[in-house]
């Protein structure tokens, strides 16, 4: 990554993750030492492969921002990574669906919200009716 130019430093944080956040953007431009200090951290414990792959940060990542119940577009930009990587859209809501003990319902459903909007999932409507 370049260490001077911001531009090419956002560009590479495309490639490297698949994604950038606004708050990237908008670092890069008014902190950008900030935001590569930030950025060195996240590459430590999330980008580089160590132990566990790729696939299984992703899953990690989220869930652990569905109990943290952050933003549902940075939640569908780790979903869209995680399916870009191969992860079955099923798998994912697996993952998604161990918030509902530990966190609850209303983070299990933030986190759906997600889901069902970047892979287009439809439900069922009732055919009865109540009077």
């Amino acid at each position: 990554m370049s260490d001077s130019d911001p531009q090419a430093y956002v560009d590479e944080m495309v490639r490297k993750r698949g994604y950038v956040l606004d708050y990237h953007k908008l670092m890069a431009k008014q902190d950008f030492e900030v935001l590569q200090a930030a950025n060195g951290l996240v590459s430590a414990a999330y980008l580089r492969e160590r132990s566990l792959d790729r696939r299984t940060k992703e899953l990690i990542f989220i869930v652990s921002l569905t109990v943290m119940r952050a933003g549902k577009g940075h939640i569908q930009s780790h979903i869209r990574v995680a399916l870009e990587l191969g992860v079955d859209p099923r798998e994912i809501l697996e993952a998604i669906e161990i918030a509902l003990p530990e966190a609850g319902v209303v983070a299990f459903q933030h986190g759906f919200e997600a889901w069902c909007e970047v892979v287009g999932a439809e439900g069922i409507e009732p055919t009865v009716t109540v009077s």
